[in-house]
């Protein structure tokens, strides 16, 4: 007698998701069916747009009130029927049997309530324990993802961590109730790499400790190799192609996969076209924080040297790479010397002009010449205006733009150099993937024409094929327009591909810097060496 095969822990036929806009219909998942075995990882890759992220969403019941899915639908988890559920019923299933971890923590993190209320309440919610269990549990899931000093991190907001620490605790809220399926949109996104091995291979240990099966949603291809079993690739919404990832990645039988896995960022920044005068500049720079945690009657305070005797100097025309592990001090470094933060002591020149000491006001005449992509382009895009409206509101603030007619065609222009089609002018930010928000975001800050642009993690959120056409971007405006890049970043692939030099942190401090080639082939200590492999070395987590 042939032995029935058990039923998958996950399966979807047909899911067919539709958005209503205010330009008609568009259709984000086409007919996609695939399956998942109870301890199983299924990753699921493609461009940004393809439908992963709108695919997760239709399986924990989160889609958008303008999305509808086909009455052909199907999504069954454990055999039954989630689309039958009600919001009560997924309410229940959410966070106990199907957790998942979001692609931008910022936006999923409560801003008014502390990291360990948050995750307090995601235990209560399911398990009936007291509020010192609860405590005790929180502060071991801070340390299962590697938080350091969790007890202090119990207490704080999560405007007072880094990406990357947020990433982390979005990992932990999923863990904490042990589920039986884990989707993963990419988690480790906002994570460096060597702390992105960590996660991984925790995620990894749990997995097999739980018979956890996990839908892992990534552009990393070395993070699908080390830790998926089976890969679905999606395209404008449809399944090009699925099977065992090694058979995929050894042969695969459609252009569309062989050119995501061939694509990889690549080449050497052209050589400094400017005068070698400084754009911006900062001598001995130092920025203390203050963090108080413990009870009403037993309050501590712990003082955080988030940058410390930090000097640095940026060309005209140069690129010029900060790297390090999350909390290291490099997005603290980049704001503080574009004066979106005030440093505790030290010097900041741009352009010659001192403005470490300037007003909100003073700086305003600097701004157009000095701009920011943030690392989380979902918080810093107003989710009321349309993209129309986004990118034209620093034209106008600015009083750069005679007309109207004449910005917005600064605005087509700026969409068109991020490969973005104009039906994107009036549309809203949620309505697109974290991959094109980004390219929003750059439009944006192109689009006032800067001397000088920050780029904080600008590719983090980018697929591999769309990194490549965000890097030789970048490399066109440097040219065309000489201009200048702080650009902070944890893959170091991208800054060998766009850096000139690049500067090293760690634990708020320069430890090695230099021409890009030569810290990356040759580092000189070991901080920088164990970056470098974790880079560049495809190991498998234990």
């Amino acid at each position: 007698m042939t032995e029935t095969a058990p039923a998958p822990l996950l399966a979807l036929s047909n899911l067919s998701v539709t958005f209503r806009t205010v330009t008609g219909s568009v259709e984000a998942v086409r007919d996609l069916s695939f399956s998942l075995a109870k301890g199983e990882t299924l990753a699921i890759v493609g461009e940004s747009g393809s439908g992963k992220s709108v695919t997760a969403r239709a399986i924990m019941g989160m889609l958008a009130p303008n999305a509808r899915m086909s009455d052909e639908s199907s999504v069954q988890f454990k055999e039954s029927e989630l689309t039958r559920y009600s919001d009560e019923e997924m309410q229940k299933l959410r966070g106990n049997s199907i957790s998942m971890i979001f692609q931008e923590p910022l936006t999923s993190l409560n801003p008014v309530y502390r990291i360990g209320e948050q995750l307090g309440e995601i235990i209560a919610t399911h398990r009936d324990l007291s509020k010192a269990a609860i405590k005790a549990r929180v502060i071991e899931l801070l340390r299962e993802v590697h938080l350091p000093d969790p007890e202090a991190r119990f207490a704080q907001y999560p405007h007072e961590m880094s990406g990357g620490q947020r990433q982390r605790v979005m990992i932990a809220m999923a863990l904490a109730n042990e589920p039986d399926l884990l989707i993963a949109d990419e988690p480790t996104t906002a994570l460096d790499v060597t702390v992105q091995a960590e996660i991984l291979g925790l995620l990894k240990s749990l997995q097999k400790r739980h018979g956890m099966a996990m839908l892992l949603i990534t552009h990393d291809l070395n993070v699908v190799r080390k830790m998926s079993e089976r890969v679905v690739v999606m395209r404008h919404g449809q399944l090009v192609e699925q099977g065992d990832t090694a058979a995929i990645f050894a042969n695969p039988q459609m252009s569309y996969t062989r050119h995501l896995i061939d694509s990889e960022p690549s080449g050497e920044p052209d050589p400094i076209a400017g005068d070698g005068e400084a754009v911006l500049q900062c001598h001995d720079l130092n920025v203390l924080y203050r963090i108080r945690h413990g009870g009403l009657f037993a309050r501590r305070h712990l003082d955080i040297e988030a940058v410390k005797d930090v000097t640095l100097r940026l060309s005209h025309g140069e690129t010029l790479g900060i790297v390090g592990e999350s909390g290291s001090g490099k997005t603290t470094l980049g704001m503080n010397l574009v004066r979106l933060r005030t440093p505790t002591s030290g010097r900041i020149e741009f352009q010659g002009t001192p403005i470490e000491r300037l007003t909100r006001s003073q700086m305003k005449p600097l701004r157009p010449r000095m701009q920011v992509v943030f690392q989380d382009p979902f918080s810093s895009l107003n989710p009321r205006m349309i993209v129309r409206q986004i990118i034209e509101e620093g034209l106008i603030v600015n009083g750069i733009g005679r007309t109207t007619a004449e910005r917005l065609e600064r605005v087509k222009a700026a969409l068109a150099d991020v490969k973005m089609p104009l039906s994107a002018l009036d549309r809203f930010p949620h309505e697109f993937s974290g991959g094109q928000r980004q390219r929003l975001a750059i439009a944006r800050a192109i689009a006032l024409a800067p001397d000088f642009i920050l780029l904080d993690e600008p590719t983090s959120a980018l697929d591999l094929s769309i990194q490549a056409q965000i890097i030789e971007l970048l490399r066109d405006l440097r040219r065309k327009h000489n201009l200048s890049y702080l650009f902070i970043s944890h893959d170091l692939k991208v800054v060998r591909a766009l850096c000139h030099n690049v500067m090293v942190m760690q634990n708020g401090r320069v430890v090695e810097a230099g021409p890009t080639a030569q810290v990356l082939e040759r580092p000189k200590t070991e901080y920088t060496k164990r970056l470098v492999d974790a880079a560049f070395r495809i190991v498998s987590p234990a």
